[in-house]
C-alpha cells in the first residue's frame, strides 16, 4: 500500500512539473545568468537589458521535437525582430553540442549551455526537471527592464509554437 501512495504522489508531482508548476510567473524579476555560447564565448541576461528577451528552454539538442521547435523559431526570427526582442535557446547540453545542432539546424540564434553546473539556470526558472537531468519545454518574455512578461510550460513531447511568444510581444509594444 505505501508503495501505491509513493507513485502516486510521484505521478502527481511529475504531472504538476511537467504544467510548470514552480516555474517563474509573469511579474517576477528574471534571474540573472551567464552562460557560455561556445566554448570561449559568454552571454549575460543582463547584457540585453533595454530590449525584449526571449527565453526558450528546451530538453536536448538533437530531439525530434526540439528540433522542430527551435526551426520554427529561426524560419520566424523576422517576427522577432519586429519587436527588436533577442531570442536564445537554454537547454542543459554542453557547447560543442550546441554547436553541432546549430550548424545541422542552420540555426540564426544563440544556443546557451547550462551545463556546468548542470541546469544551475533552469533551477533558477524552476523548469529543471531533476529526475531526468534536463530542463523543461518552457518559454519566457522578458521585458526592457528585466522582468518576466510572459511564461509557458508544455508538456514535453508537445512544441508549443510562438503564438504565445508573439502575443506577448505584442502587448510589450504597446
Amino acid at each position: 500500500m505505501a508503495q501505491k501512495k509513493k507513485s502516486s504522489r510521484r505521478k502527481a508531482a511529475n504531472k504538476a512539473r511537467a504544467e510548470g508548476a514552480g516555474m517563474l510567473k509573469p511579474g517576477v524579476e528574471a534571474p540573472d545568468f551567464s552562460l557560455h555560447v561556445t566554448s570561449d564565448q559568454i552571454l549575460s541576461l543582463r547584457d540585453l537589458r533595454g530590449r525584449p528577451v526571449i527565453l526558450a528552454f528546451y530538453p536536448a539538442d538533437f530531439s525530434p521535437v526540439c528540433g522542430d521547435q527551435m526551426a520554427l523559431y529561426n524560419e520566424i526570427l523576422p517576427e522577432f525582430s519586429k519587436f527588436n526582442a533577442e531570442l536564445m535557446g537554454i537547454s542543459v547540453d554542453g557547447a560543442w553540442c550546441h554547436q553541432a545542432f546549430a550548424e545541422a539546424r542552420h540555426l540564426h540564434f544563440p544556443l546557451l549551455a547550462d551545463f556546468e553546473p548542470k541546469g544551475a539556470v533552469a533551477r533558477k526558472y524552476g523548469v529543471y526537471r531533476s529526475a531526468d537531468g534536463i530542463c523543461e519545454r518552457a518559454l519566457f518574455v522578458i521585458d526592457k527592464k528585466g522582468v518576466i512578461a510572459w511564461s509557458f510550460c508544455s508538456p514535453i513531447a508537445v512544441n508549443p509554437g510562438a503564438d504565445g511568444i508573439l502575443e506577448a510581444l505584442e502587448k510589450l509594444s504597446k
